[in-house]
This record gives structure tokens, C-alpha cells and sequence, in this order.
């Protein structure tokens, strides 16, 4: 039987007769194809990927598995819909703290319409997209039996800035909880969440490595999904903690190009998340924060003449230093 996610944190959801993505209890997530491209790009982004020989295993790992399409009755009602079939990766947890971020700079790209460009570049600049890097699309901390889960509303985590982020991130592994206004977020699960070989910081690290290699694909508007189990964390055991890619409607071809927009974005994200490890109680974005700032001077008004030439330069003018940080040449 098909069933609304209880643990979907951001995009459409299947709520009030809206159209949206459904479960069932095998483990398979099943997202309804947009009536435009988008949909048809998805599924052509997730056949080519699925049976690429040239993407190793332990990249693959990070992308959900693919189980082809399937034709279903639409959460809206409108009838017989086709639907991606893909792995819902949080089905075997009970109670998941999940976070979505959208990763890079513009979430729009250079073959896409005016109109479209435009509408993106609003939304980057209103957000923190344009001058981290990431945006959080939304998320949900489990608290405990008593309280549940902290899931604050989408609009109040998408324009956050450098400082607040910060906090979001902690608390994201923190043992008390996050609704309490006055309390500081002990981060006591950063070391199990985001830390170890396997933890979130490793696997983002085996992510940007690809990336500075892979000119197969660009990665326009896609998310990294953070997920991990704090009971099992209380417990003393593994958090089970996962990196997964997902919502690659916008995937384009990579014509031996690096995707500099998701390594930059994805660089900003390991450089929070490596402070939260290293220094949990300082805050030192302020250097990122300068050369993006840079960026942002540059991309304040764009035209409609003038938006792709804006991003070809902004391209060019990308270097990645070593740490990880974004810097401006």
C-alpha cells in the first residue's frame, strides 16, 4: 500500500490533495515525473548514471538506487501518472534526523530560459545559495519520545546566514534539544555524525574528490541528504550516518568540464562542517564569508542580456584551495 513519507523535509509534498512522492513498505520512494523536461531529464540522468561503468562503487553508493519507472495513480488524483521507483533511504530507521541542502551557488544553468534564470537567481539571492554556496532546504532532529521532532518551517532555514547555518549544523548533532531558545547546542554527536572514517565528513570528502575528477555530469540544483539514527547514538552504538544525492531534474552534460558550481558549494558545506569538528565553540567562516561576498558584488543585478555571461566568469574566475574553501581569484 501506498502512503504519503513521514520523514520528507523538503520539495512537494503529498499533502491536501497536492502532487508529490509516495512510499511503500518494500523500501521503494516513488516520485511522480514533472509534466515538462524535467521529468524525462531525471529519468535519462538516473538510466545513464545506474550503467555508467566509469563511476565507482563507492560514489554509486551515495546516489539512491534506481529501479526504473512505474505507472501509478497520482497523489493529486489526476489518475495514471508515471513515477520514478527509486530506493527510499530512510525506510529501515525508525527515527531519522534528516537534513536537505541544496548545493551550489546557482541552481539555475546556461541552457535554461531567461525567465527561468531569472526566477532562480531571485530565489539564490534571497537565500543563502548565492553567498555560502548551500542553501538548508529543510530539516528534522529527533529530540526523544516525549518531544519528537524539531522540523522548523522550510522558509525559516533557507535564508539563514553564515552564523545561524552554523548553529543549524550543530544542532543538527546536538543532545539537547534544539527548541529551547536559550540553550547553546552541545554538539555531543558531532564526533559519531560527522566525524570518523565513515561519518558525514568522510563521505563528503570521497564526494569532492569524484568531483574534482568526474566532467560526466552537472549536478544543477541537486541535494545532499544528511541522515543519521541518535537513539542508536544514545545507545552507544553507530549512527548509521549517510550522505545520499538526490533531484537531478536539472542534470546536464558535463562535455569534460569540471562542475565548478557543486564543488564550490560542496566545498562551503565541508568547510562548516569541519570547523563544527575541529572547533565547535568558534566561529571562523568569516573568511569564506569575504570571497563570497566578492561573488555577490558582482552578481547583484544581473540583466537579461547579461546572466550567462555573469556566470561563465564567475566560472573562470573559481579556484579551490586546498582546505576546501571557496576563494576568489
Amino acid at each position: 500500500m501506498l502512503k504519503v513519507p513521514d520523514h520528507q523535509v523538503a520539495g512537494h509534498q503529498a499533502r491536501n490533495g497536492q502532487l508529490g512522492p509516495l512510499i511503500d513498505d518494500s523500501g521503494r520512494f516513488y516520485k511522480p515525473l514533472q509534466d515538462d523536461d524535467r521529468g524525462s531529464k531525471e529519468v535519462a540522468f538516473y538510466s545513464s548514471f545506474s550503467s555508467n561503468t566509469r563511476v565507482p562503487d563507492h560514489i554509486r553508493r551515495l546516489f539512491p538506487v534506481f529501479h526504473g519507472t512505474q505507472l501509478l495513480e497520482a497523489s493529486d488524483g489526476s489518475g495514471l501518472r508515471p513515477h520514478l521507483v527509486l530506493e527510499d533511504v530512510v525506510s529501515s530507521r525508525s527515527h531519522p534526523s534528516v537534513m536537505d541542502i541544496k548545493i551550489g551557488s546557482r541552481t539555475w544553468y546556461p541552457e535554461a530560459s531567461e525567465d527561468y534564470i531569472q526566477r532562480c537567481f531571485k530565489k539564490d539571492r534571497e537565500t543563502s545559495s548565492l553567498s555560502l554556496g548551500f542553501r538548508i532546504s529543510g530539516l528534522q532532529v529527533y529530540g526523544n519520545e516525549e518531544s519528537g521532532f524539531w522540523k522548523p518551517e522550510r522558509k525559516l532555514v533557507q535564508n539563514l546566514s553564515a552564523a545561524d547555518v552554523r548553529v543549524v549544523l550543530k544542532k543538527f548533532v546536538s543532545s539537547n534539544l534544539p527548541v529551547d531558545p536559550n540553550s547553546d547546542p552541545d554538539c555531543s554527536f558531532a564526533a559519531s555524525v560527522y566525524g570518523g572514517s565513515t561519518g558525514i565528513l568522510a563521505q563528503l570528502l570521497e564526494l569532492k574528490a569524484w568531483f574534482e575528477d568526474q566532467t560526466m555530469y552537472h549536478l544543477n540544483s541537486c541535494s545532499v541528504l544528511l541522515v543519521y539514527e541518535k537513539e542508536k547514538v544514545l545507545k552507544g552504538e553507530r549512527s548509521d550516518a549517510e550522505v545520499k544525492l538526490i533531484d537531478f531534474a536539472h542534470v546536464t552534460e558535463g562535455k569534460d568540464i569540471i562542475d565548478h558550481n557543486f564543488l564550490g558549494g560542496l566545498c562551503s558545506l565541508i568547510k562548516f562542517i569541519s570547523e563544527i569538528l575541529t572547533s565547535p565553540d568558534e566561529c571562523t567562516t568569516k573568511a569564506c564569508l569575504r570571497d563570497s561576498e566578492k561573488d555577490k558584488e558582482i552578481l547583484t543585478s544581473p540583466d537579461e542580456s547579461t546572466t550567462k555571461v555573469c556566470l561563465q566568469d564567475s566560472d573562470k574566475n573559481t579556484n579551490y584551495s586546498e582546505n576546501g574553501t571557496i576563494e576568489g581569484m
